[in-house]
């Protein structure tokens, strides 16, 4: 029987950017179902840096935030012997494939992108060509790793469209060079809103501490938050409309601990909500207290992290740098190893 290669899995890309620690909305919403995708599919995980720099943060708070955001990949369970976990900056093909990119990119389409305009509002006095360009670097982290598949929110669904746009158009011009990405379908994460105003998504840049949950929280934190919750004056622990203080309760309460609504219903049948708030406390104490146990464990071992950072970019480099030379050899550029191997001929 002959040698066959085995057929490579599905590429799924994601990424994070080293800003405030992610919330327990970004954990169950999305973080926590990375780690099983590697079972199924060749994952490739980025700590955006080169995205943060457009609003200009601190050099020394930047550093600090990228080595803590690369630390939480690990924590949450992520393998970087079965993934490849990398810091975007120390890849330098990103850069280069961005600018590519930003030549098929029209102003037009660019200028579309809802996120730019609300950013540009927020930082009114340093609207920069970086924060317009940004949808193309994101297209560019995309593309360079021939991702089938790029789990997003419903913010996101703009970056993605630009991206298969871009796609399309390179390769209707060139050829077949990038992979068109797909939107990820996974397990469905809940939408886990505010503690403090349950109809806003739950953010890590709410003024209000109290309505927001750390993943790294220390548990008496987390809990004299969940007792501070916003509830109704029902006192019924159900879901139903105009309960939007409790339904995102009961969805934290089932994705900690896999209840269904109807459950958790009869589970807290006569009881008050103190006791509710109490228990959902308590299985968010026990969902995050591994993770944070992790990252204070691997957050401070510096030769692990600088070991893990290195084989994730040697790994990221090489698979990125397949694309960016197809690209760079289709676009018309020189490369490096053709004028070796000319002098080579040369010489012989």
């Amino acid at each position: 029987m002959e040698n066959q290669t085995p057929e490579r899995r599905q590429r799924v890309l994601s990424a994070i950017q080293p800003t405030a620690i992610p919330t327990l909305g970004n954990y169950l919403g999305a973080l926590r179902n990375w780690k099983a995708m590697s079972d199924d599919y060749d994952c490739v995980y980025a700590v955006a840096d080169l995205h943060a720099i457009t609003v200009r943060p601190d050099p020394a708070t930047l550093r600090r935030q990228t080595m803590e955001a690369f630390a939480l990949l690990l924590s949450i369970g992520l393998d970087p012997d079965k993934n490849v976990v990398f810091v975007q900056s120390h890849v330098n093909t990103h850069a280069q494939l961005a600018w590519i990119l930003d030549c098929y990119t029209q102003f037009g389409e660019a200028s579309r992108m809802t996120q730019f305009k609300d950013k540009s509002q927020k930082h009114a006095d340093n609207v920069n060509v970086g924060l317009f360009a940004y949808p193309v670097l994101m297209a560019a982290d995309i593309l360079l790793y021939q991702a089938n598949y790029v789990p997003i929110g419903e913010d996101q669904k703009q970056h993605l469209e630009i991206t298969r746009n871009i796609a399309e158009r390179f390769n209707g011009i060139y050829g077949n060079t990038f992979t068109i990405p797909e939107p990820f379908i996974g397990k469905v994460g809940a939408r886990i809103m505010s503690l403090q105003n349950p109809n806003q998504k739950m953010s890590k840049s709410d003024p209000n501490p109290k309505a927001s949950v750390s993943i790294l929280d220390e548990p008496s934190v987390i809990m004299k938050k969940f007792k501070s919750a916003v509830t109704d004056s029902e006192a019924v622990v159900r879901y139903g409309e105009g309960k939007d203080g409790i339904n995102n309760l009961m969805a934290i309460y089932s994705c900690c601990t896999g209840a269904s609504f109807d459950e958790i219903e009869r589970e807290f049948e006569g009881k008050g909500y103190g006791d509710f708030k109490t228990k959902v406390g308590e299985a968010v104490i026990e969902e995050l207290t591994p993770v944070r146990e992790n990252f204070n464990r691997i957050v401070n071992d510096k030769a692990y992290l600088s070991e893990c950072m290195a084989k994730g970019a040697e790994t990221a480099q090489r698979i990125s740098e397949r694309t960016l030379n197809k690209v760079m050899k289709k676009v018309g550029f020189l490369l490096k190893y053709c004028l070796l191997y000319t002098s080579d001929a040369a010489d012989d």
